[in-house]
């Protein structure tokens, strides 16, 4: 079990409340995409993916902070600290690629990379749950996220790659 240099807190009700919302972009962009037509269905794909690129750097930033919580003289932590630092930087970096696979290979592409980001971030982050290296609360609100920002990227990716129109 990881030690913190100070107590680790349970997640405040502000960071629900505050992620909740971060949800709404994922839910006007990919409805967008998938209600509208022509250019205006573009735009909002555009911005779908370019929002699940930029919340992936968050999520990966965000172990950052974790990183800097821990105590370099405790043995081990130093070691962990930098792991933490280094895994942090991969998500920016799955979301940064899926806005090159966007302008390079198409939509679909950088949607499939979105996916995989989160589902493989989600997988991480539930090893350093298991070792007490996250607060109370993390991983529910994390879960509970990305489930949403999942369902939002795979159903417009689903919907692109089976061709469908859901205009109604």
């Amino acid at each position: 079990m990881l030690r913190y240099a100070g107590r680790m807190p349970p997640l405040p009700p502000t960071a629900l409340l505050l992620g909740l919302a971060g949800l709404l972009p994922f839910l006007g962009c990919a409805g967008g995409a998938l209600l509208l037509q022509g250019d205006k269905a573009a735009a909002y794909l555009s911005a779908l993916i370019a929002y699940g690129a930029v919340i992936l750097g968050f999520v990966g930033a965000v172990h950052w902070g974790f990183a800097l919580l821990l105590n370099p003289a405790v043995p081990g932590q130093k070691l962990m600290a930098a792991k933490r630092l280094a895994g942090g930087v991969v998500p920016a970096l799955i979301g940064w690629s899926a806005l090159l696979l966007h302008a390079a290979l198409g939509a679909t592409a950088a949607l499939l990379l979105l996916l995989g980001g989160f589902i493989g971030t989600l997988y991480v982050e539930q090893g350093i749950a298991r070792r007490g290296g996250l607060p109370r609360g993390y991983m529910v609100l994390r879960w509970a996220l990305s489930v949403g920002a999942l369902l939002c990227l795979g159903l417009t990716t689903i919907v692109r790659i089976l061709g469908l129109r859901l205009i109604f």
